[in-house]
């Protein structure tokens, strides 16, 4: 199997589980919902998963800022004093979820998808060798602070292309679309 292709197929894979198995069966009226009292809701975790992407995609991989800083304050993010790390943790933050906007939330998703699918698209597979100056992207395109968040600078410095779209892009991705389906049913929406 010709590995671009795979690439595609699990990326397309990804975006058709979060749609197919939350988006369309979750009224956006429950998306900020958390399930039974605790963890994650719909909204945070679009919006987490959709950040890691951008950023291992956008910013690291491709050095450019971050599509997140166009959709910021559609979002309703353009006041939040910690924007740029906004749905970044792993763990909800309240009033990052309770000022989103969620139409411009699935515009982000969207947007976000559309851009790592044209990126695959063209994919030189020489390319995945390449070890991406990723602590000074992080810094100076996607405006993110190392001492702040330490544990994503640590987490992601020193890799290849390829652990980027293995881990950030696919891997944690298909994570929280997971939990994502898991909150989608103990909101008793199981489709099943």
């Amino acid at each position: 199997m010709d590995l671009q292709a795979w690439l595609l197929d699990a990326h397309r894979d990804l975006r058709r589980r979060l749609v197919g198995g939350v988006v369309d069966l979750v009224p956006h009226d429950r998306w900020t919902e958390q399930a039974d009292g605790g963890g994650s809701s719909i909204a945070w975790l679009v919006l987490h998963l959709c950040r890691h992407q951008d950023l291992a995609l956008t910013t690291v991989i491709r050095n450019k800022a971050p599509l997140f800083a166009t959709h910021a304050d559609a979002l309703g993010l353009a006041d939040d004093e910690r924007r740029a790390a906004a749905g970044l943790g792993e763990r909800e933050d309240p009033t990052v979820t309770g000022s989103l906007d969620l139409i411009a939330l699935g515009a982000y998703a969207t947007a976000t998808f559309d851009a790592t699918e044209r990126w695959l698209q063209r994919l030189s597979l020489m390319a995945m060798a390449v070890v991406p100056d990723t602590p000074r992207r992080l810094q100076t395109r996607a405006l993110l602070d190392p001492g702040e968040l330490d544990w994503l600078f640590g987490m992601w410095s020193g890799h290849t292309v390829d652990w980027f779209v293995q881990w950030p892009i696919l891997g944690h991705g298909q994570a929280h679309v997971g939990e994502a389906i898991a909150v989608r049913n103990r909101l008793g929406l199981s489709p099943f």
